[in-house]
């Protein structure tokens, strides 16, 4: 299972904003976004300064890009996943935002079982989640209204899930998903609207990208 393994932080200065990879860290002053805030590489502090307009296909790559390192996912997947939403109803940018949203480490990271979508994943793998009664280690399993996820037996005791457990009430979760704390479980009830996903995800742009 392919899986991006460099520093994640060099992944925001990039895309020259907070993408929440490393969860509590974000919010606090270590965030690189706070102390550097330009382009990882030697000539980033020279980007930063630059005024040369941005062309219409690196509009696209970006949002690409941006998509991808949000939910994980590396090229090969995300243009499957692209495929996908192409074949289905609808408008193929919404359909392939809520595929992503429909990823088991996601859905975890919603229910706020964890405090990013690399722990969810983490955990996932190391097999503490049961989905409909079964132990699966597979984050990119897609969840389907009615689903229930819950925490294996084996792994309710380990100091880890309970401590997660334990500030997951403190944190809000969106409409399209159920979370059952006192028995860590959860799931979705329906796909999410577009107004419930990241408001900075250009998915038009990323269709103009796969379709040129």
């Amino acid at each position: 299972m392919a899986r991006y393994t460099g520093p994640v932080c060099k992944l925001c200065r990039r895309e020259g904003e907070k993408l929440f990879l490393k969860g509590e860290r974000c919010f606090s002053p270590k965030c690189a976004i706070e102390r550097r805030a330009y382009p990882p590489g030697q000539h980033g502090r020279m980007a930063q300064w630059s005024r040369s307009r941005t062309s219409d296909f690196g509009a696209q790559l970006r949002a690409k890009q941006k998509a991808r390192r949000v939910y994980g996912v590396l090229e090969r997947q995300f243009r499957r996943y692209y495929k996908q939403a192409m074949k289905a109803p609808g408008l193929t940018g919404l359909t392939l935002l809520q595929i992503l949203e429909s990823r088991l480490d996601n859905v975890i990271y919603r229910l706020g079982y964890a405090s990013s979508r690399a722990q969810a994943r983490q955990l996932v793998t190391h097999g503490h989640f049961l989905v409909n009664g079964r132990r699966t280690d597979i984050p990119s399993m897609q969840i389907k209204p009615g689903d229930v996820i819950e925490v294996r037996e084996g792994s309710r005791s380990k100091p880890l899930i309970k401590d997660l457990f334990s500030v997951a009430e403190d944190r809000n979760v969106p409409d399209w998903v159920s979370r059952d704390v006192k028995n860590m479980a959860g799931g979705i009830t329906r796909l999410p609207e577009r107004s419930e996903i990241d408001a900075n995800l250009n998915e038009q742009r990323i269709v103009e990208y796969y379709s040129r």
